[in-house]
């Protein structure tokens, strides 16, 4: 997502960061290479222009605050109208009101509609909601079959009615989900692929019979231009609240993003970051413009690991860890919880400064490593992962022949392992003695 817009972005700001005065020549040739940038990455021409526009007017004769580099003041500048332009602040969704609130999923076929209802309800389970799914698209085949099948797998409740008339489904539904005690009812709509008066005739009537709290349009963040006509369409003809923009994580150039709050005045509230029911995330503007620009995004990496791994989970590694009793065991643990918490090229963008080359090289091992890792320790016997100190030269080549690796590998795990557990110890000793004004000076604190 944004690779190629967040590529060319950084070369631009790298520039700006190392000048140490200013002019108006060489802020205004910045700015044109950053329109051309966001251009390229499909942004709509005159969000494009205003964009650039507005950063100019702040950042051509800025007064230079003391202590910072003039350079850094427009990245800064850069950054803030990014924010603006992709909405300023979170919107979440509007669920107030009498359970059971009905939510209206709408878009084109094909944007990823049915998979979105899913997570949505999986994102409300985690919330203490209780929602419920009506597939209200009798047209396209296996439709229901398939929302049915997702929704099941998810632990989601699902209305199984067999109308096909889209506005009794949405109107037995929703009697459906007072029997079953749901508070927030999500109705995937039927799609075209095209937008017609047909369609849009549809979901009006479906509109006034639910009267849903909310209206959300999802978006295929991978047709860039198209995804904003489209949104232009649907706001001109039916109204919406809210946008859910899928497919974000492919070969998206992003300009969808940047674009359609600015066109339509709607707010994107979730985006879709992968193909698992969890891969759903709350819109957050300014982490979006922080992940463009190169800044990183910790807070949501933070977030993902508060999903995987419990606090008291955590605590019980500290202690083993200031105990030195951390084993391999524990460590293939916390692997596994790693790769639960999405693919390590995500994981690894959302740190700040992390070069380009450096995010490749995560992307063309794809999680390989971290596979063949956990499959050297899978292979050990428990007494080995508890006492890695046994592993001779027998026991490490029948480890290397039972992962399929090598035994180098598994000696580079021994070694990488053995290092950090000698950090960790050190870590622990300098902490314990820096505690009072004895110990700070041993270590030549002040």
């Amino acid at each position: 997502m944004f690779d190629d817009l967040t590529t060319r972005l950084d070369s631009v700001l790298k520039s700006l960061r190392g000048k140490g005065v200013l002019t108006e020549d060489n802020v205004r040739e910045s700015l044109r290479e950053i329109r051309r940038a966001l251009l390229e990455a499909d942004v709509h021409y005159k969000v494009a222009r205003d964009f650039v526009k507005a950063v100019e007017t702040r950042a051509v004769g800025r007064e230079v605050l003391k202590g910072i580099r003039p350079g850094e003041q427009v990245v800064q500048v850069v950054h803030e109208e990014m924010v603006r332009l992709l909405g300023g602040t979170v919107s979440r969704p509007e669920l107030s009101g009498s359970p059971p609130v009905p939510v209206m999923v709408v878009g084109l076929q094909g944007s990823g509609k049915t998979t979105t209802c899913v997570k949505l309800a999986k994102w409300l389970a985690k919330e203490g909601r209780r929602p419920y799914l009506v597939p209200a698209d009798p047209y396209r085949p296996a439709a229901r079959e398939q929302l049915i099948k997702l929704g099941r797998a998810n632990g989601q409740l699902v209305y199984e009615g067999s109308s096909d008339d889209p506005v009794e489904i949405c109107r037995e539904g929703m009697k459906a989900a007072i029997g079953q005690a749901a508070d927030v009812v999500l109705l995937d709509t039927a799609g075209r692929l095209h937008v017609d008066d047909e369609l849009m005739a549809e979901l009006s009537a479906i509109r006034a019979e639910v009267k849903p709290r909310e209206v959300l349009l999802v978006v295929d963040g991978m047709i860039g231009q198209d995804s904003v006509s489209v949104a232009e369409t649907f706001a001109e003809k039916l109204g919406f609240d809210g946008v859910v923009l899928t497919k974000m994580d492919g070969d998206a150039r992003g300009g969808a993003a940047l674009s359609i709050r600015q066109v339509t005045g709607a707010p994107i509230k979730f985006v879709g970051v992968g193909e698992s029911a969890d891969a759903l995330e709350i819109f957050h503007p300014d982490r979006m413009a922080s992940r463009i620009l190169s800044m990183g995004d910790v807070l949501s990496l933070v977030e993902r690991a508060q999903e995987s791994v419990q606090a008291e989970e955590a605590e019980e590694i500290a202690k083993k860890l200031r105990k030195d009793r951390f084993d391999l065991e524990d460590f293939r643990g916390q692997l596994r919880k790693i790769q639960k918490m999405g693919p390590l090229s995500q994981l690894v963008g959302l740190l700040p400064g992390v070069p380009k080359d450096a995010l490749k090289e995560v992307e063309k091992d794809g999680g390989k490593s971290l596979t063949r890792v956990e499959a050297i320790i899978s292979s050990m016997t428990p007494g080995e992962r508890a006492r890695p100190s046994v592993l001779n030269g027998s026991r490490r080549k029948r480890i290397a022949r039972g992962s399929g690796t090598s035994v180098q590998e598994v000696n580079q795990l021994i070694r990488q392992f053995d290092d950090m557990r000698r950090m960790m110890k050190r870590m622990n000793k300098m902490s314990k003695g820096g505690r009072g004004v004895g110990g700070r000076a041993r270590l030549g604190l002040p």
